[in-house]
Parts: structure tokens; C-alpha cells; sequence
């Protein structure tokens, strides 16, 4: 099961040409995450990418503060469509 980043990008996209927005690189972000979630509950014992895991959780975590303090209202979209509990 991979993630359609296409997809992804095109419902959280601002405008045609908006493919690095805070937002869609959240969304991004949180795909890729609830990927490596499923895959770590097959296979408990890879390390390595667990690793990246917790890299991508710390950098969507910086870009979520990042739009709490610019865009408050952006920022409690987001995470209400994509169901994060910050």
C-alpha cells in the first residue's frame, strides 16, 4: 500500500502551481508517516527506517509550529482534515 503523493498534493494545494506550501508538505509528510506506521507493524524489527520515522514525525512537528505562529487558522485546518491530535 503506497501513498499517492499526487493525490495528496492536488486536495491540499492552494492553487494550480502550489506543490511546497507548508500545508501540502504537512500533508505530505503525514502520508508518508501513516505508511511507515503500517509497514513497521509487519515488520517490528526495521530499525533503520524507524529512524526516518522519527525524522519525518520532528520535521512535521517543526512545520506545524511554523503555521501555528503564522497562519492559526491554517494550522487548525490541517490538522483537523488529517486528524493529528496537536
Amino acid at each position: 500500500m503506497a501513498f499517492d503523493k499526487t493525490a495528496t498534493v492536488q486536495k491540499y494545494r492552494a492553487s494550480e502551481r502550489d506543490t511546497g506550501s507548508t500545508r501540502v508538505q504537512v500533508a505530505i509528510l503525514t502520508d508518508r508517516i501513516n505508511y511507515l506506521n503500517d509497514h513497521f507493524r509487519v515488520h517490528k524489527k526495521d530499525h533503520h527506517s524507524r529512524r526516518g520515522l522519527l525524522k519525518m514525525v520532528g520535521r512535521r512537528r517543526r512545520l506545524l509550529n511554523y503555521m501555528k505562529r503564522t497562519d492559526v487558522e491554517g494550522y487548525r485546518r490541517v490538522v483537523q482534515e488529517l486528524g493529528l491530535r496537536y
